[in-house]
């Protein structure tokens, strides 16, 4: 078989030996980043936009997370968490931004990036199943494209560039030197 001869990697000798040497192999490690960072940007900018906006903890009146819930209860695939969310309508706006916050800061720092990404699924399978549930036809709803944007990362975490990927390749050091 020639063709295995050719696999990425193959015969690699060097610092790269073993992860997929050359562009190719460079490509593929750092595959993820560009989700990476538009799920943790757009993450951010979405808990920065909650918490900068006077009007939407507000229990009621336009802009409001208490009114969106109130509009949404009758279209919603589970009403009991809208009827959760409008039990402390603040609190809830409060949950999400910071939520959104912690989710786009650990997925752009690479910081605990699976438990961030699931952090991010979760969020996204919510207002899916509450805020744009009624979206008709269903990919019309940017909410279900988050969800499934947010599983690679959950999967695969942050390999490089990330915080998690140095504290990895210390342990990974600390060991060799422990055990030869």
């Amino acid at each position: 078989m020639a063709h295995a001869d050719r696999a990425v990697g193959a015969g690699a000798v060097g610092p790269g030996a073993g992860r997929g040497g050359g562009p190719r192999g460079a490509m593929a490690r750092n595959a993820l980043l560009p989700l990476r960072i538009f799920l943790g940007v757009t993450f951010v900018y979405a808990g920065l936009d909650k918490l900068t906006d006077p009007a939407f903890f507000a229990a009621s009146g336009t802009g409001s997370i208490g009114e969106l819930m109130r509009q949404i209860r009758g279209t919603s695939a589970v009403p009991q968490l809208v009827d959760l969310a409008l039990k402390n309508p603040a609190g809830f706006g409060y949950a999400i931004a910071a939520g959104e916050l912690a989710v786009g800061i650990g997925t752009l720092a690479g910081l605990f990036a699976r438990v961030a990404a699931l952090g991010g699924a979760l969020i996204s399978l919510s207002l899916w199943l509450t805020v744009s549930w009624s979206t008709e036809p269903y990919y019309y709803g940017n909410d279900l494209a988050y969800l499934m944007a947010w599983l690679p990362l959950v999967l695969a975490g942050a390999p490089m560039l990330s915080v998690d990927a140095a504290l990895e390749a210390r342990r990974s050091r600390q060991g060799r030197q422990l055990f030869g």
